[in-house]
């Protein structure tokens, strides 16, 4: 079953610009209305919270910025392509349970939010890549094996989860909307 992400919609996530040119690629690939103008978005994320509130207010990032206080930055490898049951392609953060746990934090302290809108009741941390296809623009199939391929030397990649992005995901509007560090003392949202 797929989940039914709205068009428009915030994700807290893990920026990961070591993978970001791939992403970038992709993304323009199935739609350029999302690949963002903003220097400082970064496409290839891991998810942590999403969908989340589409106009956050100052008590919302300030309750974000008190969770993340209290978590240390996360080192992770991320290596072997995976494919989810709908041809989702995919990286998985090994070890993943401290973004697991961090995703927990963040959903109790916005219960109104659960991760995926609830439709999977736990779900795998991961960095999408692409989707598997019988046929890609040049002909060949999309496959976990073929996407492995094409990064190469690319993976593994060990990568350090130290800042949480507040993106903002729309048609021609995908932007950076607020960042923090892990681990840094909370300060008030303007």
């Amino acid at each position: 079953m797929s989940v039914e992400t709205p068009r428009a919609h915030s994700v807290l996530a893990f920026p990961v610009p070591e993978l970001d040119a791939w992403v970038r690629e992709r993304t323009a690939h199935y739609d350029r209305s999302f690949v963002s103008t903003d220097p400082d978005f970064v496409h290839a994320h891991i998810t942590v919270l999403g969908p989340w509130l589409s106009a956050p207010g100052p008590h919302d990032l300030d309750r974000v910025a008190e969770v993340l206080a209290q978590v240390e930055p996360i080192d992770v490898t991320l290596g072997a392509v995976h494919a989810f049951h709908d041809g989702l392609l995919h990286l998985r953060p090994v070890p993943e349970q401290p973004v697991r746990d961090l995703t927990a934090r963040l959903a109790e302290a916005f219960p109104d939010h659960p991760p995926y809108g609830g439709v999977y009741p736990d779900p795998t941390p991961h960095l999408t890549l692409d989707q598997i296809s019988t046929c890609s623009a040049g002909g060949d199939p999309i496959t976990a094996h073929t996407v492995s391929q094409r990064l190469g030397d690319t993976l593994p990649v060990t990568v350090r989860l130290d800042r949480l992005d507040l993106q903002w995901w729309a048609n021609d509007e995908c932007r950076l909307m607020h960042s923090w560090r892990l681990g840094e003392p909370c300060e008030q949202a303007s």
